[in-house]
This record gives structure tokens, sequence and C-alpha cells, in this order.
């Protein structure tokens, strides 16, 4: 479980940032397996949502405005699809609009959903990744394949300063088994 471990160590380094907050569904109470990586990080770092995935991203990019840098968390791709007007039209163009001058971030986590114990059927286990990573171009998807490199993607993803924002994407179905 290793892997599920090192995610818990990237969510606890990155609250450790004084500009760093957290939102979205099941971060301040139980409801996804993302949950029980945020249980170190500071309440007042939290904030749920309801399900409004496309408000939540911009939220995030408001947040983001005013010198957060918002970790806003999808439990799966198959929700974070719901906010592809936030992440396609504004988040990705946000640079060029500014002519370059806003250099903000916004860090998304989400994640493959599982198939294993339980397969919870097609709306809950895509991966959008190669497509959604066609139509971006100020955006970087980083896939989360191995535990080793979990901690440095979000070091690299908070300390990054090209203008870019980060998707990183995790396994649900490794939580339990790497």
């Amino acid at each position: 479980m290793k892997y599920f471990f090192e995610l818990k160590k990237a969510m606890n380094y990155l609250s450790s940032k004084k500009n760093t907050i957290f939102l979205g569904q099941a971060v301040a109470y139980p409801g996804t397996a993302m949950y029980g990586t945020l249980q170190e990080v500071n309440k007042k770092k939290l904030i749920e949502l309801p399900v409004f995935e496309e408000t939540q991203l911009g939220l995030s990019i408001g947040l983001s405005l005013n010198n957060f840098v918002p970790i806003s968390i999808y439990p799966r791709w198959n929700f974070l699809i719901l906010a592809m007007n936030q992440l396609v039209n504004h988040l990705d163009k946000l640079q060029y609009m500014s002519s370059e001058k806003i250099k903000n971030k916004v860090i998304i986590r989400t994640s493959i959903g599982s198939e294993r114990p339980l397969d919870p059927q097609h709306q809950h286990k895509g991966d959008f990744t190669d497509s959604i990573k066609n139509i971006l171009t100020n955006v970087e998807i980083i896939k989360l394949e191995e535990s080793k490199n979990i901690l440095n993607a979000y070091k690299y993803a908070f300390h990054r300063k090209d203008g870019k924002h980060t998707v990183l994407v995790e396994y649900a179905d490794y939580y339990n088994e790497k």
C-alpha cells in the first residue's frame, strides 16, 4: 500500500505550504478513497463542496487569481469531464488571455476509477487522459503510475514557474495494490 502512503505524503507536503487550499467532494468528509489521503491535512485548508464540478473549477481559478494554489479534487475522470468548459475554455487559456502576465497555478487531482474488488461499470472508471491531452495547451497531465514518482510529481506541480497548470491522474486500484 505504498501508493496510498505516497499520496498521503504528497498531500501533507502541499498542506504545509501556506497558500494551498484543497477543494472538492469528500475532502472534509468521507466518501471516496481520496479522503483517506487528506486525513492529516489541516481541516481549515479543506473546502467541502457539493457536486457541481464546473463551478468547482471556476472557484479554483478564482482562488488562484487571489494567490492561492488550489488543489481541486475530482475523485474520477468521469467527474472532471463535467468541468471541461472551465478546463478547456478558461484555465487552459488564462495565460494567453492575460498576455502571459498571469502565472498562477491550479493543481487538479483526479483518478482512473477502480475496477477491483468491485467493478463500478463504465461511467466510473474512464481514462480520458490521452483525449484531453490533445486539446490542452497550457495544462500538463501527468499519470501517476509508480509510487516512487508521486511526491515529486506533486512538488513539480506546486513549484512550477512556467505558468502551466497540472492535472495529476492517479490509479484508484493502486491504493490497495501497490
